[in-house]
């Protein structure tokens, strides 16, 4: 089973001592007897952190101290000091929990919810227990007491006392007789509490005559009621994540108890989703295990399925401490919650999984535009790799690119990883020979999952350091032309459930795109490089060299200088005459080969026309230092060329041309050292020496 995810944080500080249903009644009562002002005047006076609404929440717990400081603002408030007693008596009228009355009115009279009383406790409280002394039909005593740490409020026994004096009015009786001689307050060990109240045979014509006012019947109406609030309430949650946060804040609509705990399925697979509340975080997955293995919870718990006629999402719980218990079958009552929390589900995963398809669809078009307007081939695998998570939804990405001079795989690019894994990724070099992954993909052509825990060694060094458990590779073809890999990866474990057939069609289709705009990009390359460059040679042209010289002049120091040389061959057009057009063309070849080898690194070497060879310096120490380079270029000439088969001795002509610091104009400068450099060229060519001679074929 997969480990579940953290739990939601516990949503206040204070100790979870006093249920929300208690506070709810207090502010209510207040409210429809002195009015909303009187509900904030109470608040102001208590400084309890919490406002009306989050105090009128079932599911809101508060601390004893919280409790005694609200019941003390609205004596004080409603000026009234019976008013605790009041409140508890007057529960039924002024809104307590639907599901408690319908639960009350179900188990038939008052004895027997006396008897059950003391379970109950613990839904409302944490701090006192209670306990049944006596029952019979018509009287019962109890023992109410507070827990030890605690300081007693004669307010607090008020409140009990009213709130189980209202026990028969569920069934259409008058409110119970309650003596209360022995009082905590009064130095006593435990409130006792002698009760009494009138059979129903007395009062049964009573409610007959009044239906409308059937406790039971209004508390169904009010169940109803919440549980359509609940419904909406969680649709309109909107996002997945709230939802499941609204369905555990709700639940104590349907079901009182001091925690809850839901875990569903996600969407996509992997670990359940995870929300709880009122309970220890380190306890959490273990009781999550319990609850989606079916395992029983204890006798305290309530266990319903979250599912509806669609699917199972999982598993709703809410639970009590060991020996405490609800006021009868509230199972019934958390199921039918739950069956709206399934619908709630399956119309937020809807929508989710449309929202999701949308963001998917424009992913796919900011793709398609961004690939149209790539310039080169790392920024169309920048754009493919910061695309793909949005549109497969994976956590991490990347674009490998084939080298196959070297017959290695290198990252161009990458999306999703932290900064020192994406240094790893960018280092890293997959030779087919050394990776059998590499080869593997080489050969069928086939996306495939590579695990580490079937990976050769070095892809699995390789996905360690990567903090990767699986990848996705999908190769990038255009035509039979193998150019790469395009690579996805999700969390641990989500793989296999991530990789669905619609996942791994939108892979296909990104790396379809991906080696289009490759195979257009390379070309676009390959156009660009024609045109800055000499197709016979490979070297920069004029206009490339031209460039480069602007550069170079923008850039120079103050002290700097840069140089040009221009150098043209001695009797080329006799080795044209005399050898042919292809063996002139050959020593062209030779002649830029010798003369890259001559130059510094840094320095460009290009062909500007015919048999005319230019030399940018762009770092020159001192003007001096280019008598050095054209030493070397001359030096270049020393050995004869090999021209079909024959030694063929050529010379050079050069020219030298030296700027030194920053021009106004770097434009108009290298075009006054170009002439300069073609001048002292022209003059080094026709001064008198020796001229070579043309070689003479063989008869």
């Amino acid at each position: 089973m997969s480990a579940a995810r953290p739990a939601d944080p516990a949503p206040q500080a204070e100790a979870r001592e006093t249920s929300g249903a208690t506070t709810a009644l207090v502010l209510e009562f207040v409210r429809q007897h002195a009015g909303e002002a009187a509900v904030e005047e109470t608040l102001r006076r208590s400084g309890v952190p919490f406002t009306a609404a989050e105090l009128s929440r079932p599911s809101t717990w508060t601390s004893y101290d919280t409790r005694i400081r609200l019941f003390t603002a609205a004596t004080e408030v409603l000026g009234d000091p019976g008013a605790m007693f009041r409140i508890g008596a007057d529960s039924l009228r002024t809104g307590m929990n639907a599901s408690v009355v319908v639960l009350v009115r179900a188990m038939g009279s008052p004895r027997q919810v006396y008897a059950r009383l003391p379970r109950a406790v613990a839904n409302f409280t944490t701090t006192s227990t209670m306990e049944v002394l006596r029952s019979d039909a018509t009287s019962a005593t109890l023992r109410y007491r507070l827990h030890e740490g605690y300081a007693h409020s004669r307010l607090d026994c008020d409140y009990a006392r009213g709130l189980i004096s209202m026990v028969p009015t569920v069934f259409g009786l008058p409110p119970a007789r309650v003596v209360h001689e022995e009082c905590e307050s009064s130095g006593a060990p435990a409130c006792v509490y002698l009760l009494s109240w009138d059979r129903r045979s007395r009062w049964s014509r009573r409610r007959g005559n009044a239906p409308s006012a059937d406790p039971e019947l209004t508390a169904l109406r009010a169940q109803v009621r919440s549980l359509q609030e609940a419904a909406t309430d969680l649709v309109d949650g909107g996002d997945l994540g709230t939802v499941l946060r609204r369905i555990v804040d709700r639940a104590a609509s349907a079901v009182l108890a001091p925690a809850y705990l839901l875990a569903v399925s996600a969407p996509h697979g992997g670990a359940p989703l995870v929300h709880s509340s009122g309970l220890d975080p380190h306890e959490v997955p273990l009781l999550v295990a319990r609850l989606l293995a079916g395992d029983d919870l204890g006798p305290g718990a309530v266990t319903v399925d979250v599912a509806s006629a669609r699917r199972t999402h999982g598993r709703l719980a809410a639970l009590r401490r060991p020996g405490e218990g609800g006021l009868g079958d509230e199972r019934a009552m958390l199921a039918a919650y739950a069956d709206h929390a399934a619908a709630a589900l399956d119309l937020v995963l809807a929508l989710e999984d449309s929202r999701a398809e949308a963001r998917r669809a424009g992913a796919l078009l900011d793709l398609a535009h961004e690939l149209a307007s790539a310039a080169g081939a790392p920024e169309v695998c920048a754009v493919v790799a910061g695309a793909l998570p949005g549109i497969v939804g994976c956590g991490s990405s990347g674009v490998l690119l084939w080298d196959p001079a070297d017959a290695v795989l290198r990252a161009s690019a990458c999306a999703g990883l932290p900064p020192e894994q994406e240094a790893v990724l960018r280092a890293a070099t997959l030779r087919a020979g050394d990776v059998p992954e590499v080869f593997g993909i080489l050969t069928d052509r086939e996306p495939r999952v590579i695990s580490a825990t079937g990976a050769s060694a070095p892809m699995r060094d390789l996905l360690a350091a990567l903090l990767l458990t699986d990848v996705v590779a999908v190769p990038l073809l255009a035509g039979t032309t193998f150019l790469g890999v395009l690579t996805a990866s999700w969390a641990d474990g989500e793989v296999s459930h991530a990789l669905d057939a619609d996942v791994l069609a939108r892979l296909r289709g990104v790396g379809d795109q991906a080696s289009t705009a490759l195979q257009k990009a390379r070309l676009l390359e390959t156009v660009r490089h024609q045109a800055s460059h000499d197709a016979l040679t490979g070297l920069p042209n004029r206009r490339l060299f031209r460039e480069r010289l602007v550069d170079a002049l923008a850039a120079v120091a103050p002290s700097g200088s840069v140089g040009v040389l221009f150098c043209d061959l001695d009797r080329f057009k006799a080795v044209n005459d005399t050898l042919g057009h292809a063996a002139g063309d050959e020593l062209l070849r030779q002649v830029s080969a010798r003369l890259r080898a001559a130059v510094r690194p840094g320095d460009t070497v290009a062909r500007l026309s015919g048999d005319e060879f230019g030399v940018l310096l762009p770092r020159l120490g001192s003007p001096s230092d280019a008598q050095a380079v054209v030493g070397r270029v001359a030096a270049a000439f020393t050995e004869p060329f090999r021209l079909d088969g024959l030694p063929v001795p050529v010379g050079t002509s050069t020219g030298v041309a030296v700027h030194t610091g920053p021009g106004e104009d770097p434009s108009a400068t290298a075009e006054r050292l170009l002439r300069e450099a073609d001048a002292a060229m022209y003059r080094h060519k026709h001064r008198d020496r020796p001229l070579a001679r043309a070689p003479r074929l063989p008869e």
